[in-house]
């Protein structure tokens, strides 16, 4: 189990991971941030780009915030730093 802090971006047009210089993660999410429809597609987002079910991704914390804390089941910590390299040699950020 890997936790993921992060900050999202509700309302953006398309849904990326963007690592930053200092190593912070950002995800923009093409869903508005209303009745927990952002939320809801971080999760999905994060599923998706962990390779895991969307049940093992659990928000623990930020709820409304945009500063998010995210329970990452079946991603080992290798993992998710493997993960995370990858996006921040992509990242225009």
């Amino acid at each position: 189990m890997a936790i993921l802090h992060l900050k999202a971006k509700p309302g953006s047009r398309i849904n990326q991971l963007a690592i930053g210089p200092d190593g912070t993660a950002t995800v923009r999410l093409n869903a508005p941030a209303q009745e927990g429809k952002a939320n809801a597609a971080l999760l999905a987002y994060l599923a998706a780009t962990f390779g895991i079910a969307k049940s093992r991704v659990v928000l623990l914390a930020g709820h409304t915030s945009p500063f998010k804390k995210v329970e990452l089941a079946d991603v080992t910590e290798e993992q998710l730093q493997a993960v995370l390299a990858r996006f921040r040699a992509a990242s225009p950020v």
